[in-house]
């Protein structure tokens, strides 16, 4: 082998030598880079599962939430339902009850509305044709005793006392200018009680209504009871 052939087998054996370096070096780098990428990779799924867990977390927190504000809403939804069937009731008997403790109450209410004495009382037609009369002399009766004088019992207890106390209450009447209640020939769509009428001015006396006024200062006591 001559100097030329020398010289060109040295560079071939350094050539290989630094390609081999090379191919290794660029295989360690090649190493690291699937390391790191699989450990990047592995802290990327770490952080979507975790946002996951988080995310499920906070979902069924809420879904929770939800369910519960949905069961108190159908409770308190069902409690009131009971509340108002327990007023339903007290109005059904209102409405029902017995022809004279019915006049007695109507005309108690029409004693604690009137201001005038000479007001008109409007009824369903119902009670119109069967107790308005009765209640509207009840009623006057009641009045015009507030301010009529009274007979001796000896008179009164007679038939000529009964009639003379009559008088004494229609001229009583007349000149106080009160026991002058009157039934009214208009009816209304009301279930019980009356309606109590003086020029433009009204007062319900309707036993809707008493019930539903009632129900805003009973309500909470009423539920308390059904519901202790």
């Amino acid at each position: 082998m001559n100097g030329i052939d020398k010289i060109t087998a040295k560079i071939n054996a350094d050539m290989d030598q630094e390609i081999a370096q090379l191919q290794e070096k660029s295989r360690q780098q090649c190493e690291t880079i699937q390391a790191d990428g699989r450990a990047q990779a592995q802290q990327i799924q770490e952080e979507i599962l975790r946002r996951g867990r988080k995310a499920s977390a906070e979902r069924l927190e809420r879904l929770k939430s939800a369910a519960q504000m949905e069961t108190r809403k159908q409770r308190l939804a069902a409690k009131q339902e009971v509340v108002g069937e327990a007023f339903d009731l007290a109005l059904e008997k209102l409405c029902s009850l017995p022809e004279e403790e019915y006049i007695a109450l109507l005309t108690s209410l029409a004693l604690r509305a009137s201001t005038t004495g000479r007001e008109k009382l409007i009824f369903s037609q119902k009670d119109r044709a069967q107790i308005g009369k009765k209640v509207v002399v009840a009623a006057n009766d009641a009045l015009v005793k507030q301010v009529s004088p009274e007979l001796p019992g000896s008179i009164s207890e007679s038939k000529v006392g009964a009639f003379l106390g009559k008088v004494v209450n229609s001229t009583t009447a007349i000149v106080t200018g009160t026991g002058l209640l009157t039934l009214s020939e208009e009816t209304r769509d009301i279930k019980g009680g009356f309606i109590m009428v003086d020029g433009s001015v009204e007062i319900n006396c309707s036993f809707e209504m008493l019930i539903r006024l009632q129900r805003e200062k009973l309500e909470k006591e009423v539920a308390q009871l059904l519901f202790p």
